[in-house]
């Protein structure tokens, strides 16, 4: 018997593509006498199931594996809002790139399949847990498995204090940061310049984005770093803060940020023969 009974659901609702691959999921699922459970928004795309319903947030709770039908940020909404849980997330692309995502839709009985008779592999993510206060209240706070990044929301750089572990890093003048997980170094950090990282590595790694030195480069520290970015009193703009491009927080002058190791980690499950230069090698383009 599989040690996955119980199977949540979550699809890219918007995409026809992606419901057309839930559904063809799910007739194997059911086929294969195995209990699904549907994301209350993702049942609403196939009418007329018999399977249970429940809240994102509760999936981990019933579920022994969560299979996310979508792309990558699909993947990385299911994995802020059930890591806590410890269930184990697949995910079969429908969206452009698949870095974690990467069963593709004409192969869904097969790895999906092979998935649950036990050939897999299971690779341990951590997140990163971000907090803003004001005058020492909180204002605001997320979770992310890719970055958090300090972005400026006009044409103008940001002024900002950055401490590693209590100790000052620099005052840096920039379009913004990233701060940026092993997962998420493939993403934004990629992007402005920051180096590509092993997903088992426990390293956390800080991208200046635009900064006004040249000097300024990419810094990579220990994951269990804590951070706190201190907003410059004479900031004409009004950087805001997001966790994977969500959870949008405005800040203001004397704002403090502080970004540290989520307790929970996540678990990703891949196909037997996943392999991570090789998914750089067809993703980035490079030549094999």
């Amino acid at each position: 018997m599989s040690e996955f009974q119980n199977i949540g659901l979550i699809g890219r609702t918007e995409s026809d593509s992606a419901v057309l691959s839930l559904k063809r999921l799910m007739a194997f699922l059911e086929r294969e006498d195995y209990a699904i459970v549907l994301e209350e928004e993702t049942a609403t795309a196939v009418p007329g199931h018999s399977a249970r319903v429940s809240p994102k947030e509760k999936l981990g709770e019933l579920c022994d594996l969560v299979i996310v039908v979508g792309g990558d940020g699909s993947l990385l909404a299911a994995a802020r809002a059930l890591a806590k849980f410890s269930v184990p997330l697949l995910g079969i692309n429908r969206g452009r790139l698949g870095f974690l995502t990467d069963i593709t839709p004409d192969k869904i009985e097969q790895k999906v399949g092979e998935v649950l008779a036990g050939k897999y592999m299971a690779e341990s993510r951590f997140l990163l847990d971000m907090s803003v206060t004001r005058e020492g209240k909180p204002i605001g706070s997320g979770s992310a498995l890719n970055d958090v990044v300090l972005h400026s929301s006009e044409i103008r750089m940001v002024e900002f204090d950055l401490y590693i572990d209590g100790q000052f890093v620099y005052t840096q003048r920039s379009d913004g940061l990233v701060i940026s997980t092993p997962t998420g170094s493939t993403a934004y950090a990629l992007s402005g310049g920051g180096p590509i990282m092993h997903p088992k590595l426990d390293a956390i790694v800080l991208v200046p984005l635009n900064p006004h030195t040249l000097s300024s480069r990419p810094i990579v520290v220990e994951g269990s770093s804590e951070f706190k970015i201190v907003i410059g009193e004479y900031n004409i703009a009004s950087p805001h803060v997001t966790c994977d491009g969500h959870d949008q927080i405005a800040t203001e002058p004397g704002d403090t940020i502080r970004i540290h190791k989520k307790p929970h980690r996540m678990t990703l499950i891949h196909p037997i023969e996943h392999n991570f230069y090789e998914t750089c090698r067809s993703k980035l383009g490079w030549t094999s």
